[in-house]
């Protein structure tokens, strides 16, 4: 006799990552995409397994709409926040045990670009764009014609391209450009920390109101960026520096007394030189996830 439980939890177990990797690439919270698995789960455990001729597409398609619905919660949660609200660091180092670190994930920077979009017009990139979905798979997943989801498609990735160009960074040149930023940022050299940011760069700095090193509004330009730094990083005390892979990019997380104090992240100029965007993420919420390199 067929266990259908065991089934239904095999078949979820096998889909797992992917289901992850797209709700959050939807979301951008760990946290927030953990509570709609389990609600994917649920619905998914209530099914008739028999029933089902494409489990991962039916899968994919709970996922993908409880994320939707889910965003109307985390849109609220938004409204309230202090300060700029970035997405939550996923550590994405390939030595990593976890499941879930190893998912498919897009940058930080491309992140912060998808939250300018709308909910469907973002799942749709992401499905695209990032899963290599087609659009007539998409367009049975959230009710809609093709056309439909090809016209959203085209509206989202034209968005993305005005405010993100495609530019490919090495990852060697990403790695060493963020180690000799750290290394001077925290040796409070000014003179050379000016010369590696763009003139037009930005720092962006969630810390959720819960965290000294987050900031009310972002913060522009090369002085007034390489001033706070300088004075932030003087302050910390107990610091553990580890470079790691956050979203796919060379990052580095910031121990202080053996508990993650921040997470920071550069975009890099398409020459590679020099910094154009800082994202600080120190909201202790968002680096719950994240574990010591060294104690493992």
């Amino acid at each position: 006799m067929h266990d259908t439980a065991a089934d239904a939890s095999q078949v979820f177990a096998d889909h797992r990552e992917l289901l992850f990797s797209i709700v959050y690439n939807m979301l951008g919270s760990v946290g927030d995409a953990e509570d709609v698995l389990q609600e994917t789960w649920l619905a998914w455990s209530a099914r008739d397994l028999t029933r089902i001729e494409n489990p991962r597409a039916h899968l994919v398609r709970i996922a993908v709409n409880q994320a939707l619905t889910h965003q109307t919660t985390l849109r609220k949660r938004k409204e309230t926040y202090l300060g700029p609200w970035l997405p939550e660091p996923l550590i994405t180092d390939q030595d990593a045990s976890e499941p879930a670190v190893r998912a498919e994930s897009v940058s930080i920077a491309m992140l912060v670009v998808l939250e300018t979009l709308t909910p469907l017009e973002r799942a749709v990139f992401i499905l695209h764009e990032v899963f290599s979905y087609q659009h007539t798979e998409i367009a049975a997943m959230i009710d809609r014609t093709p056309a439909a989801v090809r016209q959203i498609a085209h509206r989202a990735r034209e968005h993305v391209r005005a405010r993100r160009p495609r530019t490919r960074i090495d990852r060697r040149t990403h790695q060493e450009v963020t180690e000799r930023f750290i290394g001077t940022a925290f040796g409070g050299d000014l003179a050379a920390l000016m010369e590696m940011l763009a003139p037009e760069v930005t720092l962006w700095s969630d810390g959720g109101g819960k965290s000294a090193a987050g900031g009310p509004r972002p913060i522009h330009g090369r002085d007034k960026v390489a001033r706070l730094l300088v004075a932030n990083t003087r302050g910390i005390e107990g610091v553990d520096l580890q470079y790691r892979q956050v979203n796919g990019d060379p990052s580095v997380v910031v121990f202080a007394q053996d508990a993650p104090f921040a997470v920071m992240v550069l975009d890099l100029a398409a020459d590679g030189e020099q910094v154009r965007d800082i994202y600080v993420v120190s909201n202790p919420d968002k680096l719950a996830f994240i574990s010591d390199k060294s104690t493992r």
